[in-house]
């Protein structure tokens, strides 16, 4: 059974840091394109990285340059979310999907219906 299941989330100030985990069990993500997702109020979800399936390049999108850092650990089969420097229109549930032999164009991480499989997603709420 191919699963997503995100963990790290929770309260942060603003200007603080989160780490986001996903952990992929019944499926090698060394064949998958991966990405991150912020949910919106409106319920749709905005990439906020991504990897390409191709070659390995990463690519984060406008809300997450210079702020927050995508990474993947094939041994361990998870992909991680840095988020640095924490704004309160950060929060939101953040999903990790992953889709096998998914790449990228043009710089611009694949929207969130190119993507099979999905986590739970993980809560971020940013206050003081």
């Amino acid at each position: 059974q191919l699963q997503l299941v995100e963990s790290g989330g929770g309260s942060v100030q603003p200007g603080g840091s989160v780490r986001l985990t996903c952990q992929a069990s019944g499926f090698d993500l060394k064949a998958y394109g991966v990405g991150w997702f912020r949910e919106l109020p409106d319920k749709k979800r905005e990439a906020v990285a991504c990897i390409d399936r191709r070659d390995g390049r990463i690519y984060h999108q406008y809300r997450a340059r210079g702020r927050f850092t995508i990474s993947i650990d094939y041994v361990k089969n998870t992909v991680d979310l840095q988020l640095n420097n924490l704004r309160r229109d950060d929060s939101g549930v953040y999903y990790c999907a992953a889709e096998e032999e998914l790449g990228v164009v043009s710089g611009e991480c694949p929207r969130d219906w190119s993507y099979d499989e999905w986590g739970q997603g993980t809560q971020v709420t940013v206050s003081s």
